[in-house]
């Protein structure tokens, strides 16, 4: 057996490039991920002849990055690991004798220098613009969903308060088509209501550390303070278009068209499908798909019904007459369309009366039965369409693949469970730069196979037919998985 020697204490020549791994991850980021526009996007809040020298703020962004892309949540431990991890001084750019930065200079910078910028969304649009360039984001097809971060809050302090409901903003469209409806029966227009489309007031858990953050109550799901992180996500390469915190208790399909709208500005994409789950079936959302010619798949979720009374979808529209027909042939007339935007049809008394199925259809004491449709149901009944179709299911299938599994990766290992900070401001600091680091791990992912494959072919590759490498760069793209001993015969037939 050998024995081990000390030799901490020996001086030995080498360089900091031969201690960190070819493959490391770092190594990947820094070759297809451009830093630079950092430097020309914060320097205006930077003096040129004034006050002490300050931390180069693309080494400052880089060590948040550090902490994002291998889930490091203290900013003091990201500064000790900085300090003994060689590839983290390579990727900043340090030498194995310089001093680190101390970790308040990172707090301080949010605080002072930082504070009210934009300076956190610049920074994630520009990792999605360079996706873009490098051909990585098509715009065919988006996924989108939502996830809770628990917030920095404890869930048992808190002041109960009267609240404004989230508004809708669908409202104005809506009283013109009720309008239109009631015309169109013969109805008189509904009596102005100069409260009806303001936000409704409710009384609901204001935390008393983090107000900001709502009080979550959903099936499944933990009840206490959260926030929910909107995400968009191309269905090419899993690049992250957006990324939207809002409260945890509001729901998933108020911000969604708002979103697509912004996508759209923004970035100029406009999808031509998206796959959604069922939390975004309503009717406003299916109207502003159709409105907008987009492909919609959503899922279906069962509604609750009573098992002693025949359900809704039992009884039969018809469209041309505008009424509803019971199982047993008996016809249910329109009676009057709501403010909300409900059409009800009811049933007549007498006939219901002598039915031998009463029961089953009504439990009501006029032994009658009222089903109501809205007046935008057209549109949830197409959408609702889609997912039965063969290229609905197949948007949808991919669902699972595309948006869940950036959330699954985000919160797996990029500390995206907890909200780090307090505030809905600094959240969505957290989110953009962790949807950030997961856009640069997955272009460099996928440009380093692109290299690789290149690399083993680059021989034989000015042999090849263009009709032949076009075909196989698709099939990359379709399956993002070709084994790579194979690609020179490949090539070759």
């Amino acid at each position: 057996m050998i024995q081990s020697q000390n030799s901490q204490h020996e001086i030995e020549m080498v360089t900091i490039d031969e201690l960190v791994p070819t493959d490391h991850l770092l190594r990947k980021i820094d070759r297809f991920i451009n830093f630079d526009f950092i430097l020309e996007k914060t320097r205006h809040f930077y003096c040129n002849d004034n006050g002490r020298p300050a931390v180069n703020p693309i080494i400052l962004f880089k060590m948040l990055f550090i902490g994002y892309l291998f889930g490091i949540r203290s900013e003091r431990q990201l500064i000790r690991e900085i300090q003994t991890n060689v590839a983290y001084r390579w990727f900043l750019g340090f030498k194995l004798t310089d001093a680190i930065p101390h970790h308040s200079t990172i707090s301080k910078n949010r605080i002072n220098r930082f504070a009210e910028s934009n300076i956190y969304q610049e920074i994630f649009d520009e990792i999605v613009l360079q996706a873009m360039q490098k051909n990585m984001v098509d715009g065919k097809a988006f996924y989108t969903d939502s996830t809770h971060l628990k917030a920095n809050a404890n869930k048992n302090k808190f002041e109960k308060k009267i609240v404004q409901k989230s508004t809708r903003d669908y409202i104005d469209e809506l009283n013109k088509d009720v309008a239109q409806d009631r015309e169109n029966h013969g109805k008189k227009p509904l009596k102005e209501n100069p409260d009806f489309g303001k936000p409704e007031e409710k009384e609901t858990k204001i935390s008393t550390t983090d107000p900001d953050a709502g009080y979550m109550v959903r099936e499944g799901k933990p009840k206490g303070f959260f926030y929910l992180d909107h995400r968009t996500v191309d269905g090419k390469h899993n690049i992250i278009l957006d990324a939207h915190v809002t409260p945890g208790n509001m729901h998933d399909s108020v911000p969604y068209l708002e979103r697509l709208d912004y996508l759209k500005n923004h970035f100029k994409l406009t999808p031509k499908a998206v796959g959604l789950d069922a939390g975004y079936y309503t009717a406003s959302i299916c109207k502003g798909l159709v409105n907008r010619a987009i492909y919609g798949v959503i899922s279906y979720r069962r509604p609750n019904y009573s098992k002693d009374v025949i359900r809704a979808n039992k009884f039969i529209y018809n469209k041309d007459l505008d009424c509803y027909e019971c199982p047993a042939g008996e016809v249910l007339k329109y009676r009057t369309t709501s403010r909300d935007g409900y059409k009800e049809y009811a049933s007549d008394p007498k006939i219901c009366e002598s039915c031998p199925w009463l029961g089953e259809r009504t439990k009501s004491r006029q032994k009658k039965r009222v089903i109501i449709r809205h007046i935008w149901q057209e549109y949830k009944e197409k959408i609702n369409g889609h997912r039965l179709e063969e290229s609905g299911k197949k948007i949808y299938k991919r669902r699972k693949e595309t948006v869940e599994r950036s959330f699954a990766d985000a919160k797996q290992l990029h500390g995206h469970r907890y909200a780090k900070l307090r505030g809905k401001a600094s959240v969505q600091e957290q989110c953009w730069l962790a949807a950030a680091c997961q856009n640069m791990k997955r272009i460099a992912e996928v440009q380093g196979k692109i290299r690789l494959w290149l690399y083993f072919c680059k021989k034989s590759i000015k042999t090849v037919p263009k009709k032949l490498l076009r075909e196989f760069f698709e099939s990359f793209f379709k399956k993002k998985t070709l084994p790579i001993l194979h690609t020179k015969n490949y090539l070759k037939t």
